[in-house]
């Protein structure tokens, strides 16, 4: 079957809400030869709805071993509409692997571009530093152990916040991309929320919140504020990366283990 074809003449469209462990995904897009959330939520479908055709849009596209905390994608299928959404949802559960759990599934327009449509996202990126952490928290954190400025660090997170050009804070730019960003919030705080008893004693995370993201972007600003805190960059470099007039390398991305895209807002 041309699923195209068949999308043009009539499609039904779900809203998923999902949250996964990336540690063991090569990122959220499908890619041949590699392991993926899409590739692997399409495995699924297929085998537990093996007549119906479905197709998966991403709210965003995560990097390897990221992970997220509550996620959307859309879900369109041009055979027939799910007829018991809880079902499906406990059917799919089911099948997926323990590091993916499908939240909710809701209806949704077919016409409504879901990239389009969100209007927040919060990414948060748990680290630790000084000393080396218990090999069960790495899927989880990412361990620095040198010691951080966690001072300095927390004072350069806000210098962020606003509208900026964040050339010099992505990968690969494309003609056509959006560098110009605005980020809603950015702040380092003491981790309390995400706790096991293998986690060291203390550890932070970096919250950032915008509408969207460049690719790296979120890893590209926690690896500029590591470099600070370990004295290897300068405080008016980090501001002067965030000019459009100054084309400056950020040598260092932090780990894809600690970020965690984790809450959305549609509009």
């Amino acid at each position: 079957m041309d699923f195209t074809r068949t999308m043009k003449r009539k499609k039904y469209a779900y809203l998923v809400w999902v949250q996964y462990l990336g540690f063991r995904y090569s990122g959220w897009q499908k890619q041949p030869g590699q392991k993926t959330l899409e590739g692997m939520l399409l495995k699924t479908l297929k085998f537990i709805d093996p007549g119906k055709q479905y197709k998966i849009l991403g709210a965003g596209r995560t990097d390897a071993k990221v992970s997220a905390i509550k996620m959307a994608f859309q879900l369109l299928t041009p055979v027939a509409p799910i007829e018991d959404l809880p079902a499906f949802v406990d059917d799919f559960n089911k099948n997926l692997p323990s590091d993916i759990r499908i939240l909710e599934v809701q209806l949704a327009d077919p016409e409504q571009n879901i990239i389009q449509s969100a209007k927040v996202k919060e990414y948060i990126y748990i680290f630790s530093f000084g000393s080396k952490n218990h090999p069960f928290c790495a899927p989880f954190m990412a361990n620095f152990l040198e010691e951080l400025d966690l001072p300095l660090m927390k004072r350069a997170a806000k210098i962020f916040e606003g509208t900026h050009n964040f050339q010099n804070f992505t990968a690969r730019i494309q003609p056509n991309t959006k560098v110009t960003r605005t980020i809603d919030h950015c702040e380092i705080l003491e981790n309390n929320e995400f706790t096991a008893n293998f986690f060291p004693e203390k550890s932070y995370f970096l919250s950032v919140k915008g509408a969207g993201f460049m690719r790296y972007q979120i890893r590209m600003m926690m690896g500029a504020l590591v470099l600070l805190g370990k004295g290897e960059l300068e405080f008016q470099t980090l501001q002067k990366a965030l000019s459009a007039n100054d084309k400056l390398l950020i040598p260092y991305v932090a780990p894809g283990s600690g970020l965690f895209l984790r809450k959305m807002e549609f509009k």
